[in-house]
């Protein structure tokens, strides 16, 4: 991992924490919880993607790695269409779009695919937009702390 890669930036943790107050009116952590305790020790999954035509994956803390079975080099360069299967893509499409209309999306459950192929549901997930606080569009982030086997 390098100083310029999101996982413990400091700058990145904020575009995450702000845009997720801004967006859902609450924090995504407890006061005194930043970026290395969001990589290394958040008990739920946090992922983020950017606005490409085709959204690749720009963080992944360690829970979303354990979850998805990636680890921060194949997570940061896969397309976030494969985080589901061919036939639930149209679904996460419309969820995103949803998202773009109205800021965040909540209690979302989708089926998603790890990289081994095994499938799981995440459970009462919370999607929404990564907006600077100019209000600049530069990506998409989910968390979710509970998912089951498929």
């Amino acid at each position: 991992m390098s100083p310029d890669e999101p996982s413990t930036s400091q700058a990145f943790f904020e575009l995450l924490a702000q845009s997720f107050l801004r967006a859902v009116g609450r924090p995504l952590v407890e006061p005194g919880q930043g970026a290395e305790w969001l990589y290394f020790d958040a008990p739920f999954v946090v992922v983020a993607h950017n606005t490409e035509p085709d959204p690749r994956f720009i963080y992944a803390n360690l829970t979303a790695q354990r979850c998805f079975g990636y680890s921060w080099d194949e997570f940061t360069k896969l397309p976030s269409r494969l985080s589901a299967e061919a036939p639930d893509r149209l679904e996460r499409q419309a969820l995103l779009d949803a998202v773009a209309r109205q800021g965040f999306i909540a209690n979302y459950r989708g089926l998603r695919v790890r990289k081994s192929g095994a499938h799981f549901w995440m459970e009462d997930g919370l999607v929404w937009e990564l907006r600077s606080e100019a209000g600049i569009r530069l990506g998409q982030a989910a968390t979710f702390s509970s998912w089951t086997e498929a």
